[in-house]
């Protein structure tokens, strides 16, 4: 991994190097390292020297040995498709572990209904079940879904066949955190695995309590490394833990995994993407405690002056700011400052901080959030939307998503089975899943959002 006390960044010095010896480039892309944009010598494919990502056993292998280091992993492999296509291969795992270690057949995963839809679709390509988590507390947007050990206990309890893992979103899209190593308890003493979607917390690995989900129990998890790191849209990992790892022989399950995501992505991944992993791990190594540190310590003081302001700031993300306001004009406003927001609904604006944004920058935030407290009320209020939707579900996703679909208004909809998910972007988390039949307090919070249609099966299933 280092020399001379400096991490490698063997991908990155392959495409710097082959940009600047002149090589004629008979090959892919077609752009041959020129065109519009301006970095399109820094984009490649799989030539000699370049390695491959799904066959990786060169410079590719060798970046992803650093990054399983860095991140004191079993195994870290990359993806340049985000974290979804890392959902994917996480299910992929957890199934290989359940038939094989376990010697059971029949996959089923517990999980919180805030998951991103590509676990919709990464349920249907697997053929399995999936068990609702109904939470202890009021949920208080579709994006959280808040599950806590005993939450898992209960469901434990109550179901009649055992699944291949638990799949939970922590932090969520709002900020917050699930009690990770409580849910990990309960799993492995239960014997299932832990699966944890950590998109937005790759960062967390090097902060000062490192609550990394793999630091904290999980078996797998991914990281969308380009929501919080210095990396280009696209990269992700996707981790396994050593105790997950030592069970298997690692060059078999490296091929596994390997092969899984490349049958779910792209034969031609991105060197740009790969590139700025692969010289992420440098950052990671030299300077992202210190930076994560100092902005940690910014973000926290900008709370501290807003809930002084009167807002109301939820979530326990140390790099995320979310304002909970019902039917609140933020959004609009701090645009018309030229700041722009992760997310904005009725309910919550959610702003999504990083060492890379500059001092000016939270200052301008800072300026433009108690300006607005001055003129408006930014007291604390509660969503007026339950949003505990209890599913009844008549088919399994997969059945679902491969029948005949139309798509309708919502008042017609009532009584008919779900047919595609129906989800904002971001964030991307269903309000209702395939084979879920559309109820009346369905229709009421996808109105709540501003929805009016929805697709669903065309044959009645009722």
């Amino acid at each position: 991994m280092e020399k001379d006390n400096q991490v490698t960044t063997p991908v990155y010095d392959f495409v710097r190097q082959y940009r600047e010896n002149g090589t004629a480039r008979f090959h892919m892309p077609g752009h041959k390292g020129r065109g519009f944009l301006g970095f399109e010598d820094m984009d490649i494919t799989e030539i000699k020297g370049a390695d491959a990502l799904y066959e990786s056993d060169g410079i590719i292998a060798e970046s992803e040995r650093n990054a399983t280091k860095l991140f004191d992993s079993g195994m870290t492999l990359y993806s340049a498709e985000g974290s979804s296509l890392c959902i994917k291969a996480m299910l992929y795992a957890a199934f290989r572990y359940f038939n094989v270690y376990l010697q059971e057949t029949h996959p089923v995963i517990f999980a919180a209904r805030n998951v991103h839809k590509s676990f919709i679709y990464a349920a249907a390509l697997t053929d399995c079940d999936v068990v609702w988590f109904k939470t202890g507390k009021k949920p208080l947007s579709i994006c959280s879904s808040m599950v806590t050990p005993e939450d898992v206990e209960d469901l434990f309890e109550r179901a009649v066949i055992k699944p291949a893992a638990v799949y939970i979103t922590s932090p969520d899209y709002l900020g917050r955190t699930a009690d990770i190593k409580g849910i990990a308890d309960v799993c492995h003493r239960k014997g299932v695995l832990l699966i944890v979607d950590n998109a937005h917390g790759a960062y967390l690995k090097f902060s000062e309590n490192d609550d990394h989900p793999l630091t904290l129990g999980a078996d797998i998890c991914c990281d969308s490394a380009h929501k919080t790191l210095p990396v280009l849209t696209g990269g992700a990992y996707l981790h396994l833990s050593k105790d997950l790892v030592s069970k298997y022989d690692y060059d078999g399950l490296y091929e596994y995994m390997k092969s899984v995501m490349c049958m779910n992505g792209s034969t031609s991944p991105s060197y740009l993407i790969m590139a700025s992993l692969d010289k992420c791990n440098e950052y990671l190594s030299n300077k992202a405690r210190e930076d994560i540190a100092r902005t940690i310590n910014k973000v926290s003081q900008l709370k501290d002056d807003l809930s002084s302001a009167g807002y109301d700031i939820v979530g326990s993300d140390p790099l995320k700011l979310t304002i909970r306001l019902h039917d609140g004009n933020i959004a609009d406003f701090v645009r018309s400052k030229n700041i722009e927001p992760e997310y904005a609904d009725r309910d919550y604006t959610v702003f999504m901080i990083s060492p890379f944004n500059t001092d000016e920058e939270l200052d301008r935030l800072h300026d433009a959030l108690i300006d607005y407290s001055k003129e408006n009320d930014v007291r604390s209020s509660e969503p007026a939307m339950e949003f505990e939707i209890v599913p009844f579900q008549t088919a399994n996703i997969r059945f679902a998503l491969k029948e005949k679909t139309v798509t309708m208004d919502f008042e017609k909809a009532q009584g008919k089975m779900c047919g595609f998910p129906l989800v904002s972007c971001p964030p991307a988390v269903p309000i209702i899943m395939p084979g879920e039949l559309v109820k009346k307090e369905v229709i009421e919070v996808a109105k709540y959002y501003g929805y009016e249609k929805i697709n669903v099966v065309e044959a009645d299933y009722r």
